[in-house]
């Protein structure tokens, strides 16, 4: 039987270099489609600092919530430290400013096809706030409280937030693309494309309910020749 995350984190805080590998291969997948769609460059970097945080932050994770909401919630801070510093004046309104506002222009092929990147180009000019939401409610599989307690906002304002997600998402596709059609059809099939977006890292998922109609209710792969996890004793690199 494998070792459940919060055992693989024990040991990796021991010391075993072992667990701290096989817990960076079975989130580093999940962690770089975070980022990626998120940042200029330095996705892979972000990645690294979100696990040297979750080291360095032992004392005050006792278990109560699930790694992968501890994860999560980690690696949404250090986005903000990233995002903070393209601001003005360090300051970013994540209510209203989107990831376009800021200049961001991701680079590399993420998406299989064109309507892929469409989607991708469509989440980037939402407010960051909504972007995260939709972006872990689909893509992720995050859900109820595990993503209340990520956004660290109440399961209503959750449910509230998707929704109002949903519809700007639906007005900036119309905008860059004028199709009806095509609009239409990459909303209702969300979780079809969402599961697509993860190409070449992990087989294709499915919810069990259809998120479309209630936004309330991981894959591992190699990771390739992505940098190790960072050692229980490196420097915060913030």
């Amino acid at each position: 039987m494998e070792p459940t995350d919060l055992e693989l984190l024990a040991s990796w805080r021991d010391g075993d270099a072992k667990a701290g590998n096989a817990l960076f291969d079975r989130y580093f997948d999940a962690l770089f489609r975070f980022f990626r769609n998120k940042v200029q460059e330095g996705a892979e970097d972000l990645v690294q600092q979100t696990f040297l945080a979750l080291v360095q932050s032992r004392d005050r994770f006792r278990g109560d919530s699930s790694f992968r909401t501890y994860l999560f919630t980690a690696a949404r801070s250090k986005l903000y430290n990233y995002l903070e510093r393209r601001g003005r004046d360090g300051v970013v309104d994540y209510g209203v400013t989107s990831c376009a506002d800021l200049g961001i222009s991701p680079s590399g092929v993420v998406g299989r096809d064109e309507e892929h990147k469409l989607l991708l180009l469509a989440l980037r000019q939402l407010p960051i706030e909504m972007q995260i939401a939709l972006e872990l409610y689909y893509f992720e599989r995050i859900r109820g409280p595990e993503l209340a307690a990520v956004l660290d906002i109440p399961e209503g304002t959750v449910r509230s937030r998707l929704r109002r997600g949903i519809e700007l998402l639906r007005q900036r596709l119309y905008e860059l693309q004028n199709s009806a059609d095509l609009v239409e059809s990459t909303l209702s099939n969300l979780d079809d494309w969402a599961a697509g977006l993860k190409e070449r890292r992990g087989p294709e998922t499915r919810a069990e309910d259809d998120p479309m109609a209630d936004p309330t209710a991981e894959s591992r792969s190699e990771p390739g020749t992505a940098a190790k996890p960072p050692s229980p004793s490196d420097d915060d690199a913030s």
